[in-house]
């Protein structure tokens, strides 16, 4: 499903394609209307048992098939290796997003009490669309008898802020969602109340002022940022936000056979891809059903950085996106456009490997003028600095002996053969 490119999708807010729907015919060849404010970017599939509303919401969603295998996400990454490192425990991964229900059995117990932009008085628990919950299960879903899904991070505890209720229905958006002055907002809420990692599942397609001077706010507190990279590929890719800002971590998504999802957006933003067709997730009260989109690639990644604020807690947010990336698996088109960036996400490399170079596309986002820089940041720096010089230091030193080791090499075989002596002490 997409929009026509004839739409005016840079001047206005939209969305990249909601979930929480089958999409059927009605869906798929019907553009939806472009809609102020950030949504989900995300696409339904198929799915299995009944899932009931939640609290509040006006519909119940949709039905969904019952689960009769792992999922190949959970085949590719295999979360029982990573389980004996890390689980992600003492990590808060911030969700913003349609909510979280907390009354799903794979996520009792893992949601705190967020906030609700879209209700006042909330606490983000609340989903109607079952966005957000499914993006919560793929990182924190709890291991059950019985049950083939489980969350690659299932020790992160959850962050829920709620910013949107859009579904799809016959091919229209519908449903309320926040200004990207409340977005904004979410996202400095979400920094304020102790996130480590921020996931957004979500596209704007304009450049907003406010959102961007938060995900700056996000990125010089060392918080981790991950957004999807947008599913409007084929209406020419228009530019998404928050991944296109420096300092995010832009995800693009994957099929099973690691080629690029054909919906996945192609541009310089996209950092590196992860599953994003026919990912299996939690629905909101029970059960689970199957969806696409990139808004579900960038819950690997999220846990995948979970996974390492966790095992590698001296690491730096800037030092874990450049892990991520930097262990990514080779993908066709890699770092040539392709829509792959730096190749396919691969949790177990990010968390086991010690090695990792600057990742390709290294950037640092400046907050506006009236945000003042961090002081554990300004400390920070200023070790970094310092180490640096002494670096230096122990370097010109060691050049130093070096050559004079070399010289007395060259000098002393031939003062014997001039039957040289030293001084006399005496």
């Amino acid at each position: 499903m997409s929009r026509s490119p004839a739409r005016p999708l840079l001047a206005a807010l939209t969305t990249a394609l909601l979930t929480a729907v089958p999409a059927g015919p009605a869906v798929a060849d019907h553009p939806a209307e472009p809609t102020p404010g950030p949504v989900p970017a995300g696409r339904s599939a198929s799915a299995s048992t009944f899932v009931r509303a939640a609290p509040g919401c006006a519909s119940p969603l949709a039905p969904v098939r019952p689960v009769s295998a792992p999922p190949w996400p959970q085949q590719r990454y295999a979360p029982e290796r990573l389980t004996p490192l890390a689980t992600g425990a003492g990590v808060t991964v911030a969700v913003i997003d349609s909510g979280v229900d907390r009354r799903h059995p794979q996520l009792a117990g893992r949601v705190l009490d967020g906030t609700d932009l879209l209700d006042p008085g909330g606490d983000g628990s609340r989903d109607c669309a079952g966005h957000g919950t499914g993006v919560a299960s793929i990182i924190a879903a709890a291991p059950r008898d019985g049950v083939a899904f489980r969350g690659l991070a299932p020790g992160t505890r959850i962050l829920p802020v709620r910013v949107s209720e859009q579904q799809v229905v016959e091919g229209r958006e519908s449903g309320r969602t926040v200004s990207a002055e409340d977005f904004a907002r979410a996202v400095r809420w979400a920094v304020d109340h102790d996130a480590d990692v921020l996931n957004l599942s979500v596209v704007l397609y304009a450049d907003d002022p406010a959102v961007r001077a938060a995900i700056g706010y996000a990125v010089d507190r060392d918080v981790v940022v991950v957004a999807a990279a947008g599913n409007l590929h084929d209406a020419g890719d228009p530019r998404p936000y928050p991944a296109a800002y420096d300092g995010v971590l832009g995800v693009g998504a994957i099929g099973a056979d690691g080629a690029r999802a054909q919906f996945s957006q192609t541009g310089p933003y996209v950092d590196l891809v992860a599953p994003g067709s026919d990912v299996l997730m939690a629905a909101p009260g029970q059960g689970h059903h199957r969806a696409e989109g990139t808004s579900y690639a960038a819950p690997f990644v999220a846990a995948t950085a979970a996974l390492l604020r966790q095992y590698r807690p001296e690491l730096t947010a800037a030092q874990v996106t450049q892990r991520i990336v930097a262990t990514a698996d080779p993908a066709p088109g890699a770092g040539r456009g392709g829509g792959y960036g730096a190749g396919v996400l691969n949790p177990y490399r990010a968390v086991t490997e010690t090695g990792g170079g600057a990742p390709e596309r290294a950037r640092q986002v400046a907050a506006l003028a009236d945000d003042r820089a961090d002081p554990g940041l300004v400390a920070q720096r200023a070790r970094r600095a310092t180490a640096q010089d002494r670096a230096l230091l122990v370097a010109g030193v060691s050049g130093a002996v070096v050559a004079l080791a070399a010289l007395l090499a060259l000098v002393v075989p031939g003062g014997a053969r001039r039957r040289w002596k030293p001084a006399d002490p005496a």
